[in-house]
């Protein structure tokens, strides 16, 4: 619990109180039916334990999620407070990849105790019991065989499913208020980015489980009892293997992408790990942005895969020490459209495509390819370009010290609105104020990040930039004019233009071009 801000701590803490007056009438009622709690506990518990299942080929990915059709049908068949006992053992067995492992655990308990809870409420009060027709024996077992005929199990159809649903939906409301609190707390996140998505990313599969479990406590109270309602859960486990080689192939994916970076990185020696940085500064510009997490997904992607085009280009060029000529300009130029060639046919990455050929688009219009302005430039193409450039001014390379953070994020509040979208610009500025700037490269385990940067010199501006030899730091490579001249925090590069006194000039043998406004190729 260490690691965990103060306020999460209580929220968890609140959240396990809760759970435990939740269970605490099942705990002191002698009516409890602990046969059936106790079967559909150790059932719930196997669903998460099949996750390990041979028979799965490998361990579920993590965003497989929980099986929640037991827990579900416990809540149509057992009091609320039982229904809660019965999501405890499974969801302390749920698998979790992330630290605070513990902490998790119980948390994913309560929760789940707490929504268990909630829609067993919900399913009493609109008369799902009767309607799903307890028969004779009135608990969650098979009926008293002496009951006058099937009229005693047979649920009431189509009333049944009204309270059914409503369960279903009200036990998709606490998990994702729950999670949405614990983002808020946990992460810090703004209270109108927390809850944003997670509503509409778990209703339908809830409801989907909730038929399931519906289905499954109307066979359990049919004569054939447990073996009918074991059957139910088969369709589930197929439903879940198929949904796991669907993150498999997305794994794939991946592995792809991944590939594709390190052939980057590899070519141009210079910008090592950065566009891995690059797609994580994406992604914390989107979230902050309150993009849809599958949209979130798709820009982290994009900012990952923003310079893939350096493939085709010439690596004498990438690597010259020397001034570019202008024909040598126009070619590092074409990047962006050689990059938007090479995942044209890569369906999944959708807006990602956009956003690889305009990400050296500028708001003004001096950017290319196409000279875009303002709205013109693609959203995910803005963001894109914040992050390369933030990330240029934050990176050590061969030549040039890294800035620190606060002095990067300042002069992309200088350039905004003429170079970069002042919205996107403050979105990262805020994002990293919460936050704070821990970039993780996978790509190259040996490589280095200073995330902050060395110390700025006297007066606090950015650290020189002259190269290790003690030659001068080539010119700028990004330069829409193609002539060199530096540019400037929040201007276009014009001919001639005097650098503003501690302002850095741009670099150019990194394609990123990571000058006074970090403006990269």
């Amino acid at each position: 619990m260490r690691v965990l801000p103060s306020a999460a701590r209580a929220y968890i803490l609140c959240a396990v109180l809760a759970a435990c007056a939740c269970i605490a009438p099942a705990l002191a009622d002698p009516a409890t039916p602990w046969p059936s709690v106790g079967l559909l506990a150790v059932l719930y518990l196997g669903c998460e334990l099949v996750k390990v299942c041979p028979l799965m080929g490998r361990r579920v990915p993590e965003g497989l999620g929980s099986f929640f059709p037991v827990v579900l049908a416990a809540v149509f068949l057992l009091p609320p407070a039982a229904a809660a006992l019965v999501a405890l053992p499974g969801a302390f067995a749920g698998t979790v990849v992330q630290r605070p492992a513990r902490v998790r655990r119980v948390w994913h308990a309560a929760q789940q105790a707490i929504a268990a809870w909630t829609a067993g409420r919900i399913h009493g009060l609109l008369g799902g019991p009767a309607a799903l027709g307890a028969g004779s024996s009135g608990g969650a077992g098979p009926p008293d065989p002496g009951a006058p005929g099937p009229a005693a199990w047979v649920a009431d159809f189509p009333y049944a499913m009204l309270p059914a649903a409503a369960a279903a939906v009200a036990f998709c409301l606490v998990l994702t208020a729950l999670d949405g609190g614990v983002l808020a707390t946990a992460e810090r996140r703004p209270a109108a980015t927390a809850w944003h998505g997670l509503l509409t990313r778990s209703l339908a599969p809830h409801c989907v489980h909730g038929l399931a479990g519906l289905m499954m406590a109307v066979m359990w109270r049919s004569p054939y009892g447990l073996p009918a309602a074991l059957l139910v859960l088969l369709p589930m486990y197929i439903s879940c293997w198929v949904f796991a080689q669907y993150h498999r192939e997305r794994a794939a994916h991946q592995a792809t992408i991944r590939a594709l970076v390190q052939a980057v990185d590899i070519k141009d020696r210079y910008t090592r790990g950065h566009s891995e940085r690059v797609g994580q500064a994406s992604a914390m510009i989107a979230r902050e942005l309150g993009m849809a997490e599958d949209r979130l997904e798709v820009v982290r992607i994009a900012g990952i895969l923003h310079d893939v085009g350096k493939l085709g280009v010439p690596t004498r060029l990438l690597r010259k020490d020397g001034p570019l000529t202008p024909e040598e300009r126009r070619i590092i130029e074409l990047h962006p459209e050689y990059g938007h060639e090479m995942v044209r046919g890569i369906g999944f990455l959708g807006e990602a495509r956009a956003a690889i050929l305009h990400h050296h688009e500028r708001v003004d219009g001096s950017g290319y390819p196409y000279g875009l302005t303002g709205e013109q430039i693609p959203v995910l193409a803005r963001v894109v370009a914040v992050a390369d450039a933030f990330d240029a001014m934050t990176s050590t390379r061969s030549y040039s010290r890294a800035r620190p953070v606060p002095v990067a994020l300042a002069e992309l509040e200088r350039c905004a609105g003429a170079q970069f979208d002042p919205d996107m610009v403050r979105a990262l500025v805020e994002a990293i104020g919460r936050q704070g700037w821990h970039p993780t490269v996978t790509s190259d385990e040996d490589l280095q990040v200073i995330p902050s940067g060395p110390p700025a010199d006297k007066g606090g501006a950015p650290a020189d930039t002259a190269a290790p030899d003690g030659r001068s730091a080539p010119e700028d490579r990004s330069a829409p004019d193609g002539k060199g001249a530096p540019v400037l925090a929040g201007l276009p590069a014009q001919a001639g233009r005097p650098a503003e006194s501690g302002a850095a000039p741009q670099t150019g043998r990194d394609a990123d071009g990571a000058g006074a406004a970090g403006a990269g190729t």
